[in-house]
């Protein structure tokens, strides 16, 4: 059958993925024809996502790299599957329920799984078809999911990722790696959960920054003396108070301490005095200390620094040094709390902490409610406010005048400009948002669930150190030290409902025991026992309690346990000796809590391969062999899934982590949606087709480079794809097809231009291989896209006319059979769907393209006299063709040539080859000659000199002022843009892609004015 005139991606990529799909072409192992295997897990995307351009590029490299190795026979895996993506997963769920008028907490724990699972058998699976879209070549039969296996999963979930993840929380939590703790968290007040600092976002917002006076307590004052740089005093007077400014008021509430520098000489008579802070009623007005500690800086502000150590995490730190108590304002929703003694008794216990008469417990310091009455129960932006008019009511806000510029406003007309009005600084400030809720983030001190991060993160160091896993680019390397030199406790709970339930179960103290089921406090249920099932976890509670009788499991519905809605989970332990039910009995209640999604994706390879079971592919595909992630996740993902490995089974993961960075737009910028920049890579497939987006992204993916997503480069290499296209038409129709098929070696070649092209594509086998090794995805695709593009579908093809005719013809037609052959076989990994394609129209074969063989020629094919002969015949044209197009000969024109010297060499190459030079460079006749004619412009080549006599063919004189005048422009312009970078101000202030912009910039007028200036030099010699 005749080919189509042009290939329609639309119609053939879903017939293509549905050919290997019925093959099984991607199964594990398929293909396989060498022992060796080769194994890389997905970056489980979540499973509310679709396909953005992130994943477009993470998994076409990923594609790139698994294909290329099973078609060269490694046993290979590419495992697919989805996180559950608990907050966003049930966000969905919630806002589906939102919509008829419901809310979880409607139904029961179960009720409401149950819906979640409906969902994502309907939903869930949709980025499974956008990766297919993309041409993933993983083994879909294999599809992964974070919850499989888990308590309610429906028919078609099983599998045993819960049990594995259930189980290394128990193993963990036994050898004391994971313990409860209370700890400074995000918290989103939303969701009313912790949340990971990559769930965060940042922004840039208008703010406040008030400033306020602490009076110092029983009406001490002291000398405050303020002096400039230069060490002249700006400021003595006598003080009753030290000023503090804050971006949030309500916090003081919750105010431990006031810190100042240990060198800070003004607050020197002071430290280790109290002052009062200046909220809530006059007659419990609370008292702290003022200390010292390196966290402030005496350069900012007041130099003065309040310290909430339960609601901020700089004042976290200074409050666990100094030991000063921290007590939580908030609740979930972050409102004030509304629990607890009256702020009558709170603040007095507090102010004797403070004084030094006592001493809280963590737990008794969290339980204090420090909101005065009237302020509890407010939303935290509401007490904001009413904390700011009490303080200034009583005239203790720090004053300025009112045309000071800190406050970011214009004075009214008849507004006296001295006038003394309260110090709010208008600024713009830093703050945190969930990425999903969009709410504020609260930093809160809360009971969470902790790996002890410290005590595991010595072998992920180790195992770097030593080489084992080699992250790239290097600079990686030292992200990944700093951070796991520096960890913290990893925070591994949420309070959700979706994801995998923390296997722990409370019971009571043992003087709390008997039949009452909800009567205790949850701070009377401390005693923990921790199993993968209830039954496990009940007869650990038989053994604790000295229960002897059976166990029942029992949930109550609508229990008073549990502020997360939760209904109660119960194990009903009878305390009698006989079969008959005793009076007293032994509740247990479950941890209400699951946990983060980021621990169970840290078992991913080895959940994935079916561990804690032995099974063959863990045996066979494990540890895996490299990892391909974006670099935001290094700490979050890469550097966990090593320490939980090396944790759980003792071994590395992968081999190799390859960190890319993050896909922006055309200019640099950042994709988001405010600034309508966004590039949605379902619809580039479908204007372009996957391939030409897939050899986009092979061509920008330099290690360490700034990934640039350019819609004219992916036009350009859809022209590619059409370009190869067009190449296998030229061959169907000059008969190379027939008969055709396919050959591991090159037919015997004595054509020069035959032999020419064999080496060149022997040459550019190993330039690729080489390349994709070393993960140079981009010098692959620049390597493949010149000799396909250059060296066959351009030269060959027109070398190969005359050849057809001549008595090299089935040699000829030999020859770019194979040749168009390697290149469907060099180019599927990163353009499958065109070259399956390809390869099914173009011959017999006894196997997809997808599977292949790779070719191992090397250096044995290259003929070096056809290289040196063919490459002098093609400088030759490409300078004649450069020196017409510089001078803007008409492309139509045939041009006389001289040829003024030569050397054998040369003159051979150009005998054997003078049809070739003559049609392709359009030239009407060769004359040599002892000097070259008057208006003649040289071309150079190697062993000679040939001229080109443009007198009556071109205005020499005008074109030689056109090439100043566009040279002046572009001079002129580099200019400009040198000086803007030579300018610090310009490089600190302006944003990144901007200033990479002008650099960039620069580097193409640097060298268009270079040609420029060639050209006119070209001219400034014409005789």
């Amino acid at each position: 059958m005749a080919m189509d005139k042009n290939f329609d991606a639309k119609t053939a990529e879903a017939r293509i993925a549905a050919k290997w799909d019925t093959a099984g072409a991607f199964r594990a192992g398929a293909n396989k024809a060498r022992d060796e295997s080769f194994c890389i897990m997905i970056p489980p995307p979540n499973v509310t996502g679709s396909l953005h351009m992130g994943h477009a590029f993470n998994n076409t490299l990923q594609d790139i790299l698994v294909r290329w190795h099973r078609m060269r026979g490694f046993d290979t895996l590419w495992q697919p599957g989805q996180d559950h993506a608990g907050i966003a997963t049930q966000m969905v769920v919630e806002r589906g329920l939102a919509a008829e008028g419901k809310k979880r907490t409607d139904f029961t724990r179960e009720e409401f799984l149950a819906k979640v699972w409906d969902w994502k058998a309907q939903s869930g699976g949709t980025i499974i078809n956008q990766l297919k879209r993309l041409g993933a070549s993983c083994d879909w039969s294999r599809n992964a999911f974070t919850m499989s296996g888990a308590p309610g999963a429906p028919e078609g979930e099983e599998g045993n990722f819960h049990d594995a993840v259930i189980k290394v929380f128990v193993d963990m939590y036994n050898k004391g790696l994971i313990y409860r703790g209370k700890r400074l968290v995000n918290w989103d007040p939303h969701f009313e959960t912790a949340i990971s600092d990559l769930e965060v976002e940042n922004i840039e917002t208008d703010g406040n920054m008030w400033h306020f006076k602490y009076p110092l307590a029983g009406g001490a004052t002291y000398r405050y003396i303020e002096k400039d740089e230069e060490g002249t005093v700006i400021v003595d007077e006598m003080r009753d108070y030290i000023s503090i400014a804050t971006t949030r008021p309500e916090t003081m509430l919750g105010d431990g301490a006031v810190a100042v520098h240990p060198s800070d000489e003004r607050y020197a008579p002071i430290v280790g005095k109290l002052c009062e802070i200046p909220v809530g009623p006059t007659e419990y007005r609370r008292s702290i200390p003022i200390i010292t500690d390196e966290y402030p800086d005496p350069n900012f502000g007041s130099g003065a620094v309040k310290i909430t150590g339960a609601h901020d995490a700089n004042d976290y730190g200074v409050a666990k040094r100094g030991g000063i108590p921290m007590y939580r304002l908030m609740d979930t929703r972050a409102q004030m709390r509304d629990d607890g003694a009256a702020y009558a008794e709170a603040a007095a216990i507090a102010g004797a902490v403070a004084r030094g008469e006592r001493v809280l417990s963590e737990a008794e310091a969290d339980a204090l409610n420090l909101v005065p009455d009237h302020l509890r129960g407010l939303d935290r932006y509401e007490a904001r406010k009413a904390v700011v008019d009490e303080i200034t009511s009583e005239g203790l806000a720090v004053m300025t005048r009112a045309d000071d510029l800190r406050l970011g406003r214009k004075l009214g007309e008849d507004e006296d400009p001295a006038a003394l009005v309260p110090l709010v600084e208008a600024k713009k400030i830093m703050q945190p948002f969930g990425d999903r809720s969009k709410t504020v983030i609260e930093p809160m001190l809360t009971d969470q669930w902790f790996v002890d991060a410290e005590k595991v993160v010595g072998p992920a160091l180790d195992a770097v150190r030593s080489g084992r896993v080699k992250i790239m680019p290097e600079s990686g390397e030292k992200t990944y030290y700093h951070w796991l030199e520096n960890i913290e406790p990893w925070c591994i709970s949420r309070q959700l409902w979706w994801g995998h339930q923390i296997p722990v179960w409370y019971g009571p103290q043992e003087n709390h025991i008997d039949g009452r089921r909800n009567g205790f406090e949850d701070s009377e249920f401390t005693v923990r026992f921790c199993a993968p099932t209830f039954r496990e976890a009940a007869e650990l509670a038989k053994k604790h309690y000295g229960v002897s009788r059976a166990v029942e499991e029992e949930r109550v519905a609508g229990s008073s346990y549990g502020h997360y809605g939760a209904d109660e989970y119960c194990v009903q332990l009878s305390l009698g000796k006989s079969e008959e039910i005793a009076e007293d009995f032994v509740w247990l209640r479950r941890d209400p809590d699951v946990l983060d999604t980021w621990f169970s994706s840290g078992l991913w390879p080895i959940g994935t391969l079916g561990w804690p079971e032995a099974t063959e592919e863990l045996q066979k595909y494990f540890p895996t062999s490299v990892l391909v992630t974006g670099q935001d996740i290094l700490f979050f993902w890469v550097a966990r899934m090593m320490m939980m490995q090396l944790a759980v089974v003792g071994e590395v993961p992968f081999g190799h982590v390859y960190l890319h960075g993050l896909v922006r737009d055309a200019k640099g910028k950042k994709m988001s949606k405010s600034l309508g920049n966004v590039v949605d890579p379902l619809e580039i497939i479908d204007e372009f087709g996957a391939d030409a987006l897939r050899f986009t992204n092979a061509s920008m993916a330099s290690l360490g480079g700034v990934l640039k997503l350019d819609t004219q480069r992916i036009a350009g290499y859809r022209n590619f794809t059409t370009k190869l296209w067009n190449a296998c038409r030229f061959a169907e129709m000059n008969g190379v097809w027939e008969g055709h098929s396919t050959q591991a070696m090159p037919p015997e070649a004595k054509a020069t231009v035959n032999r020419w092209i064999i080496s060149e594509t022997a040459r550019v086998r190993e330039t690729v291989d080489a390349a994709l090794a070393e993960y140079r995805f981009n010098d692959a695709a620049n390597a493949l896209y010149a000799f396909v593009w250059g060296r066959v579908c351009d030269w060959y093809v027109e070398f190969a006319k005359p050849l057809f005719d001549g008595e090299d013809a089935a040699e000829t037609r030999a020859t770019m059979g194979w040749v168009l052959d390697q290149c469907m076989i060099l180019l599927h990994p990163m353009m499958p769907f065109i070259t399956e394609e390809l390869w099914g129209l173009t011959g017999q074969r006894d196997k997809l393209c997808a599977h292949a063989d790779w070719p191992e020629y090397g250096a044995e094919l290259v003929d070096a006299d056809a290289m040196r002969e063919m490459r002098w015949v093609l400088a030759l044209i490409e300078g004649i063709r450069s020196a017409r197009a510089q001078l803007r000969v008409p492309v139509g024109l045939k041009l006389n040539m001289v040829q003024l010297d030569l050397d054998e060499q040369g003159r051979a190459a150009l005998a054997r080859n003078m049809a070739l030079v003559m049609k392709l460079a359009r030239i009407a006749s060769l004359e040599e000659v002892e000097s070259l004619p008057k208006g003649s412009i040289t071309v150079t080549v190697e062993g000679g000199t040939f001229g080109l006599p443009l007198e009556g063919v071109i205005d020499i004189a005008a074109e030689r002022d056109r090439l100043e005048k566009t040279c002046a422009k572009a001079e002129k312009e580099m200019g400009g843009i040198e000086g803007r970078l030579r300018n610090p101000k310009f490089v600190a202030s302006a944003p990144d892609e901007v200033v990479t912009e002008a650099r960039e910039r620069a580097q193409v007028l640097g060298a268009e004015v270079e040609r420029l200036r060639a050209a006119i030099t070209q001219l400034d010699g014409v005789a």
